[in-house]
């Protein structure tokens, strides 16, 4: 194996496992960025190689922003805090009660405005509504905004950014979308409902407040709600037209904290200072490093293998290149591995059984681990301004469980529908 090719696997390697690890608590994006960087100072990609790689994170980049300056623009107009409390009332003094509202609710999040949305608009007000409710321990209400943003990422194609990664310009409508994967989905939900629910329902036996106030929500936080409505329908006209959605989630993104700011005659400075633009570097990053690894020849390594899996049986075929690539998730983060997945089904000659069951496993796989899906980090990222951390091995515990009992369902589901 030549030099370059070794030298370009250990450093994505180790980048990779400085962004999982996170050592003397530097930021996520560093290791990242920093692996990108040394592949370009070692050459090993150049210059016109590495921004081929970032600019294949476009649409992304926007989604995020969008994404971000609306979660940021509901934060400071105390949106969030008028939903937990209306969230809190409705649960009548029940931890298993609002564990379930909270649930649905990010079910409907992921479903409408995609996994990402989950972690960075849901997390908060969350924590808003356990804090107003007086809950002791608010990780096993929290835990659900990382899970179910995974869970429930392939309802739609707008669920989650991956998808659009995975299948490019082969997007199926959403006629045909739907009956492939709503069995699975509805299975996966259920699934990691029923799991989540048993492993905390230590944590969920004590009543919680039931006499929460109701605030006045302010003129900005209608207009902030309001956003966040107009952004869910320009994701679903976008998909239905099959535009990207970065695009339209910046401009709504946008416009919304534009309109805030103008109305509540408020400086933008709060707003951009408290954006997590970090993420965007990171992503950059993972694009860059798996930009390098596609010069190794793993994306013609990986063809050959699954058509030859597929020669040999259309079954085992779906089950490994499911499980494997959710695997291949928590090892690169799922939108990187989904870009490598997209180029080798492109090129591969497999039935759509086999491309649901890559697709489930990018979506369902990163449930595993805390760097397995961009959305798990923004949930990290959500939680430490929360003043909350949660550690790779506390997560990776709860995740060998909730992780793979609904991924094998998931998976055996497609078996049940008609080819």
């Amino acid at each position: 194996m030549p030099t370059s090719t070794l030298l370009i696997w250990a450093i994505s390697a180790v980048s990779i496992g400085l962004v999982i690890s996170r050592p003397f608590k530097v930021p996520e994006f560093v290791w990242a960025a920093g692996g990108a960087v040394l592949l370009l100072v070692l050459r090993l990609l150049s210059p016109q190689e590495g921004l081929a790689g970032v600019a294949k994170g476009l649409d992304v980049y926007l989604f995020l922003t969008g994404m971000m300056l609306l979660a940021e623009t509901a934060r400071e107009e105390k949106l969030f805090d008028w939903l937990a409390a209306h969230a809190t009332r409705l649960s009548h003094g029940s931890a298993q009660r609002l564990f379930l509202l909270v649930y649905l609710v990010g079910v409907v999040v992921t479903t409408f405005l995609s996994n990402d949305a989950t972690a960075v608009v849901l997390t908060p007000a969350v924590a808003s509504a356990v804090r107003a409710a007086k809950v002791k321990n608010p990780l096993p209400y929290l835990f659900i905004c990382a899970f179910i943003a995974n869970a429930a990422s392939f309802v739609l194609p707008i669920s989650n950014p991956a998808n659009l990664v995975i299948y490019g310009a082969h997007m199926p409508p959403l006629l045909a979308w739907l009956p492939r994967y709503i069995l699975p989905s509805a299975i996966a939900i259920a699934a990691t409902y029923f799991l989540l629910l048993r492993t905390q329902r230590a944590e969920l036996g004590t009543d919680i407040a039931e006499d929460i106030e109701i605030p006045t929500l302010a003129r900005g936080g209608q207009v902030a709600l309001a956003g966040i409505g107009v952004t869910a329908v320009a994701l679903l006209v976008s998909s239905g037209l099959g535009l990207e959605l970065g695009l339209p989630t910046a401009l709504t993104g946008g416009l919304t904290a534009l309109i805030v700011l103008v109305t509540a005659r408020k400086s933008p400075a709060e707003i951009v200072k408290n954006v997590s633009w970090s993420v965007l570097p990171l992503v950059a990053g993972l694009f860059v490093l798996v930009e390098a690894l596609n010069k190794t020849g793993v994306t013609r390594w990986l063809t050959g293998l699954l058509d030859a899996t597929a020669q040999q049986s259309a079954a085992k075929a779906t089950w490994l290149s499911g499980m494997g690539v959710a695997v291949l998730c928590n090892v690169l983060n799922n939108l990187p591995a989904g870009l490598i997945a997209g180029n080798v089904l492109q090129t591969a000659h497999v039935s759509e059984t086999v491309k649901s069951a890559v697709l489930i496993g990018v979506d369902l796989g990163p449930n595993l681990s805390v760097t397995g899906s961009l959305a798990t980090i923004l949930w990290l990222v959500a939680l430490r301004r929360e003043k909350i951390e949660v550690g790779a091995w506390q997560f990776l515990k709860l995740g060998a469980l909730v992780m793979t009992v609904p991924l094998v369902l998931a998976i055996a589901s497609l078996f049940l529908l008609p080819h």
